[in-house]
């Protein structure tokens, strides 16, 4: 079974859970699939971070981690907001990416950081930024088909 796969078949027959953390990870052909989740019921899940390892993204230049970036800001139309490219580290090789705009609120600035690295990593993850305060991570409410098609998006993201 491939790494989606393995996904839909532990978040389909998997025990539920409403608090504390648990941590997701599947293998397929080299590649590696991380979800941490604070909440996980038959419909949802609260995700802390979605992490996709795959040696294809292994030594990429950063002009490819750009090119990889730009499609999944196309691709991921489907989250709260629009993820957009926001810094390119060339020396590093990680590109960076956040929401584009952010949600606002009376409380604060929730966005995704999406993270695009030469170390061979897609990761996704949800902050938390209330004025005057550090960011600090926060759980993203989604469904089990939108995780499904994240890791999806991220895993055709490395093949291309």
């Amino acid at each position: 079974m491939n790494l989606i796969e393995q996904l839909s078949q532990a978040l389909g027959a998997g025990p539920t859970f409403h608090h504390g953390h648990q941590t997701l990870q599947f293998h397929h052909d080299g590649d590696r699939l991380t979800c941490q989740l604070t909440a996980l019921d038959s419909l949802a899940c609260a995700l802390v971070g979605l992490e996709f390892h795959s040696h294809r993204l292994q030594g990429v230049n950063a002009r490819r981690l750009e090119e990889i970036a730009a499609a999944l800001s196309k691709k991921l139309s489907y989250l709260l907001e629009p993820i957009h490219p926001i810094e390119t580290d060339c020396d590093r090789c990680i590109v960076q990416m956040r929401s584009s705009p952010p949600r606002k609120h009376s409380a604060g600035t929730d966005y995704y950081e999406l993270l695009v690295t030469a170390e061979g990593m897609i990761r996704l993850a949800r902050y938390s930024r209330a004025p005057g305060a550090a960011r600090a991570p926060i759980a993203a409410q989604l469904t089990h088909e939108v995780l499904v098609r994240l890791a999806g998006d991220f895993a055709a993201a490395a093949a291309c």
